[in-house]
């Protein structure tokens, strides 16, 4: 789907099986953020070929956090030459699982180390300028990516359509959820790109979800 005219969504419609949004930034270098499960990558493999473009063709794979349904088709661009970037705590995150990872046939510590740690702040790419967010509450390394000139905010699972993350998985915690919302609701947001579920287009209509998720969830957290 694309969103706008280098900014492509390969939204995850199943109702009966978890995997995330995957998002492309196409630009003089091309950004994919959260490729998602090994298993269901033909999902984003459909969507790649129909804009005439490989894994080869991507040039640095970014991840939200470390959660599989996120980062475990990381590996397959990594095999490809793509640089990959993950915030430094979810990266020991990724390193206390390995051992589960690996004894349940998922993915080896090496295929996933990030050639970037994410910290909070300027990231250049090519000529896409990002703003990284540190936004813990879902896991402790997890961030949101803003794209200043297109007013992209993506969320990975902070934050959805009339929903917010999890907070009862290893390391996720509801007060530092609470803080990583409200400063996402300050940003001037024209396309809000959830890591699951639709998403939303319209500064007005985001904003109304922001307020939406403040009554309805936030003072419970």
């Amino acid at each position: 789907m694309q969103l706008d005219k280098q900014l492509h969504a390969f939204i995850w419609r199943s109702m009966s099986v978890n995997n995330c949004n995957t998002y492309l930034i196409d630009r003089s270098r091309r950004i994919l953020i959260d490729p998602g499960h090994s298993a269901y990558f033909d999902h984003v493999e459909s969507g790649l070929r129909e804009l005439g473009l490989t894994v080869a063709d991507i040039d640095v794979v970014l991840c939200t956090h470390a959660h599989p349904d996120h980062i475990e088709a990381v590996q397959l661009f990594k095999e490809a030459g793509a640089l990959f970037g993950l915030h430094a705590a979810d990266w020991e995150l990724v390193r206390q699982m390995a051992p589960h990872l690996q004894a349940a046939g998922g993915f080896s510590l090496d295929a996933l180390t990030p050639d970037l740690l994410l910290q909070e702040g300027e990231l250049n790419i090519g000529d896409t300028q990002l703003m990284v967010y540190h936004t813990p509450g879902h896991s402790p390394g997890s961030v949101c990516f803003y794209w200043p000139l297109g007013k992209v905010l993506v969320t990975g699972d902070l934050v959805f359509k009339a929903g917010v993350g999890r907070t009862d998985l290893p390391g996720g915690d509801g007060r530092q959820l609470k803080h990583s919302i409200q400063r996402m609701a300050g940003l001037e947001v024209d396309h809000f790109l959830p890591g699951h579920g639709d998403t939303i287009s319209g500064a007005q209509e985001v904003q109304r979800n922001f307020q939406r998720l403040d009554s309805a969830y936030l003072s419970y957290l």
